[in-house]
């Protein structure tokens, strides 16, 4: 039941991720107010690295910030790390 929890929790965190990341793509075209960066990162420390990394790349979103374009990444994989071993 724990690892059901854990690997919902995973997906619904990282869809998330993923759909802010495009919520924030769009209202930059649209030159309205953005999210928060603080709210992106805290976001991916908290398990959406993987989804926003996904999505920092299909939406060409934050990759010309150098923090982004390597703390996200990082993040996923740090994420990915601990869920497996939380699976196990």
């Amino acid at each position: 039941m724990l690892k059901g929890l854990l690997i919902s929790y995973c997906f619904i965190v990282n869809v998330i991720g993923f759909i802010v990341m495009g919520r924030d793509k769009k209202l930059a075209k649209a030159h309205k107010w953005r999210i928060q960066e603080k709210t992106l990162w805290g976001l991916a420390f908290i398990g959406g690295a993987i989804g926003m990394t996904i999505a920092m790349n299909v939406f060409h979103h934050k990759t010309r910030h150098l923090l982004f374009k390597v703390g996200f990444p990082f993040l996923a994989i740090v994420d990915l790390v601990i869920f497996i071993i939380l699976l196990r």
